[in-house]
């Protein structure tokens, strides 16, 4: 485990989840393949939406778009956001973006998430190249229910992709 405290971090494919922190020195948890954990002063929400901005649109712009593509007539507070669309690489809030209790996954890493076995309120994701399950404090069907809207934002985008490429040609 890295005990280092970075002032800021780059989103990247390696980006497995993005986790509030309530510690003096940091406020956000990065998680990573193999374990790898990165502290971060910076605020989860400020770093999705540096990414975003690093990844040629605005938080907002990338929220806005993502609501009117799957469902403009329903009221949101936990869009998945497109950060890096163009390298496959989405995220979903577990809370509304603006609860301390919020974390974002990163939908390429997910395996599967379960129920947690004692809990209703809980879930539990496992990761594809994690060994240590991430304990999330939200019921399984809101979870996956998130997991899946994510899942109708990607492939929207590259259906997307596809009529543009269509109509190049």
């Amino acid at each position: 485990m890295n005990e280092d405290v970075f002032g800021s971090y780059e989103i990247t494919l390696d980006t497995v989840a993005i986790l509030n922190a309530r510690d003096i020195d940091y406020h956000t948890v990065v998680l990573e393949p193999n374990d790898n954990q990165v502290h971060v002063k910076k605020r989860p929400l400020q770093l999705i939406k540096a990414g975003c901005l690093d990844g040629g649109a605005s938080y907002n712009g990338r929220r806005e778009a993502v609501i009117h593509e799957l469902c403009p007539r329903k009221r949101w507070n936990k869009v998945p956001i497109p950060v890096y669309p163009q390298e496959g690489i989405y995220a979903f809030p577990t809370h509304s973006p603006d609860d301390e209790y919020c974390y974002w996954i990163f939908y390429h890493h997910v395996k599967t998430i379960i129920p947690h076995p004692t809990n209703r309120k809980k879930s539990i994701v496992l990761f594809k190249d994690r060994k240590k399950p991430l304990h999330v404090k939200v019921s399984y069907s809101s979870l996956y229910r998130q997991y899946v809207r994510t899942s109708h934002c990607i492939m929207n985008h590259i259906q997307k992709n596809k009529d543009r490429a269509q109509l190049q040609s």
